[in-house]
């Protein structure tokens, strides 16, 4: 199966929401320089402190708990059906999944990617006023749908379309 490609707008976004998968796997890896949006590429390095090549424009985001950022592929289908213009990497995440339902999960889950890549969820993701960029009401629509931040547990490499494993605690 073809990993699917990086999708860097709301265009190319909304002409391949109908091919999400049912099984989990990474829809989408992204990383900026600091701030909104962030920008999605094919693979990625992963290191204890999260993504290479991705910063923050807080400090208070500069943990190794809060490392890499998760949020469903599906959350964004929903707001973009509220009227939202988001894609991936819109809303600052690290990792858009699909068929993960993350925001199901629990504090202590760990995500096992198919090429050895292991986060653990430390933190439920809270909306940011940086959301106010894209709609000012993101912020509340957002809530609860958020996602998770996570702590990197073991290191290595990220591709898009890679299957994702769940341990829970």
């Amino acid at each position: 199966m073809t990993p699917p490609r990086p999708l860097n707008d709301a265009d190319s976004f909304a002409a391949t929401e109908t091919a999400i998968r049912t099984s989990a796997t990474i829809f989408s890896i992204n990383v900026s320089g600091g701030g909104i949006p962030k920008t999605p590429v094919p693979s990625i390095k992963v290191l204890s402190g999260g993504l290479e090549g991705d910063a923050h424009d807080h400090e208070k985001h500069d943990s190794p708990s809060q490392a890499v950022s998760v949020l469903d592929v599906e959350v964004l289908t929903d707001l973009r059906a509220e009227g939202f213009m988001v894609f991936p990497g819109a809303t600052g995440e690290n990792l858009t999944v699909a068929g993960l339902h993350v925001d199901s999960l629990t504090i202590g889950t760990r995500l096992r990617f198919a090429g050895g890549v292991e986060l653990e969820l430390t933190k439920v993701r809270q909306p940011c006023y940086v959301l106010d960029a894209i709609h000012p009401q993101l912020k509340k629509a957002i809530v609860g749908r958020c996602g998770f931040l996570a702590r990197v547990v073991t290191t290595g490499h990220l591709t898009c379309g890679e299957t994702i494993g769940i341990q829970t605690p």
